[in-house]
């Protein structure tokens, strides 16, 4: 979902609230006020993108999963249900190659206009556009033809998925890919108005232009200031809306948002990073594990860790235990593989007991420095430079990890942080030497981990290639042998924390508070938090 990056990028703050929610209700309101179903929430930062087809991060996809809806929308138990979003029902061929969906009649854009099934055929055309350049574009590189397209080696035409009339629409698969229904739940394959998007360019950027299928509509956006959606009264499914108004404010610092949450202010937060064990402890915040890891990267283009043992030795060097135990202090648990826990419920076993731990111990870390150093044809290491998204937690592990180089490497560490769009610009751009990152999950399996390092690939920001790993991907992506997938991405993951471009550091848990009144917010195991059925009750 994401960089936490999300990026993920996925990216989230050291704790992972998910949720950060703001009522509109103080100590002093009436009774009618009180009940008033608003929710505000904190975004922290600017969302960089509501235009599915860009988004790449957690803060935008949280807002994009109240604005739009995709074929699918997963249940409050994360499972795919027919009906549950713009497809009524949808029929599969006997090889899994074929899904034919049928898109509902009641449904509608936030302008009037119906929702059709050119809508999604465009929508998806315009994500594997070479000239969009959009990081996700990967995530429908499952069409047939859809890589070759984003490659430019094959034409719109060509891609699998196609309008059969305004109703119907078929998607033909270049393999069998056993999670493509959670697939079509996600953010960058939500349908977008054709129209729309082809009459004004920027037609994302603004809540007077924009145009949305969601239970909500953009109603205000102040750049980096405040984002208000309100209930979509034309949504197919708007009986089970019952909040009339969602608001994100843009708070980064945890300590201000916590005062806010100590005033009634904020329904749902998390707490600064030194109170959290504390809150934990005495049952006033909840921890719960979901599909996400937070880790480093290394550029593996820079003059220093373009270095495997260089890299080996800074990611040895981490004491994953110290961090979680004493750093973090959320539950979060230390990270000695890639993939977490939980990611693989189809195919018999935990990947991360299948694959074990794949780090060595502190103590090796001088061993590969000095490897490094001398295929380096250095004696020492100058300074190097660790890059994060402006927050406290983050600030605080930076800190941590500088200190562990130090005592383990002797390296001198500098620190140095932005904010979050400028950050992501930062990491794709390949300007820095160490740079934070997050992921959570898109879809329960262990691809959607493994297959962003593939060579070239957009949300590949160590810049990482290696032929082995690429076919290995390559393999399990191309059946629906869930053995054979199981060892080929197991292998894949083995030469990953082998070439150690990543160092993950612990899998993620979200930590939050929440007041007793908030009712219904759903959070799904991998991280996304889904506001469509939440409401207040007082």
């Amino acid at each position: 979902m994401r960089k936490t990056s999300k990026w993920l990028l996925l990216i989230l703050t050291i704790i992972v609230a998910s949720s950060i929610t703001l009522v509109a209700c103080g100590s002093g309101t009436s009774e009618d006020e009180a009940t008033e179903q608003v929710l505000r929430l904190n975004a922290r930062t600017e969302p960089p993108s509501l235009d599915p087809a860009t988004a790449s991060d957690s803060t935008s996809f949280e807002i994009l999963r109240v604005l739009m809806e995709g074929l699918v929308r997963l249940d409050k138990d994360g499972k795919v249900q027919q009906g549950s979003g713009m497809a009524e029902s949808w029929e599969i061929s006997d090889d899994q190659l074929t899904y034919t969906f049928y898109i509902k009649d009641n449904v509608f854009w936030s302008n009037g206009d119906p929702v059709t099934a050119q809508d999604f055929e465009y929508a998806w055309k315009r994500v594997l556009n070479p000239d969009t350049a959009a990081d996700y574009a990967y995530q429908l590189y499952y069409l047939k033809n859809g890589e070759a397209y984003n490659n430019g080696e094959a034409t719109a035409d060509e891609v699998g998925v196609k309008a059969l009339d305004d109703k119907t629409l078929e998607v033909v698969l270049e393999a069998p890919t056993p999670y493509f229904l959670q697939l079509t739940a996600f953010g960058t394959l939500y349908p977008v108005n054709k129209n729309v998007v082809e009459s004004n360019p920027d037609w994302a950027a603004d809540a007077s232009t924009y145009v949305s299928n969601g239970p909500f509509t953009l109603e205000t956006w102040e750049h980096d200031s405040e984002v208000i959606v309100k209930k979509n009264e034309d949504y197919w499914n708007k009986d089970a809306v019952k909040l009339s108004e969602i608001s994100w404010v843009m708070v980064n610092d945890s300590n201000t948002a916590y005062q806010l949450f100590l005033n009634n202010e904020i329904d749902i937060d998390s707490a600064p990073q030194e109170l959290t064990y504390e809150l934990i402890q005495k049952g006033e915040a909840t921890s719960t594990p979901i599909l996400g890891t937070y880790m480093y990267v290394f550029n593996t283009q820079d003059e220093i860790f373009k270095n495997k043992n260089i890299r080996k030795a800074f990611s040895i060097a981490i004491d994953r235990d110290a961090i979680v135990n004493q750093v973090t202090k959320g539950g979060q648990i230390p990270a000695y593989g890639f993939v977490p826990p939980g990611s693989s419920p189809d195919m018999g076993v935990d990947f991360r007991e299948y694959n074990g731990n794949l780090i060595p111990d502190v103590s090796e870390a001088k061993k590969y420095l000095e490897l490094g150093l001398k295929e380096l044809g250095l004696t020492e290491l100058p300074t190097v430079t660790i890059s994060y998204n402006t927050s406290e937690g983050h600030k605080k592990i930076a800190e941590a990890i500088q200190a562990m180089w130090k005592q383990n490497l002797g390296v001198d560490v500098e620190l140095t942080n932005q904010e979050w769009k400028v950050f992501l610009e930062t990491l794709n751009s390949g300007d820095y030497q160490i740079g934070r990152h997050g992921w959570l999950g898109d879809y329960m399996d262990p691809m959607t981990f493994l297959d962003m390092y593939v060579t070239g690939g957009r949300n590949n920001s160590p810049k990482y290639s290696n032929p082995e790993y690429d076919a290995l991907i390559e393999k399990a992506k191309s059946t629906a042998d869930q053995k054979v997938r199981l060892e080929a991405l197991s292998k894949a993951e083995k030469i990953l924390l082998d070439d150690m471009a990543v160092a993950p550091i612990y899998f993620y848990t979200r930590v939050y508070i929440q007041q007793d009144y908030v009712k219904g917010v759903v959070r799904h195991g991998d991280g996304a938090t889904d506001y469509t059925w939440a409401y207040i009750e007082k």
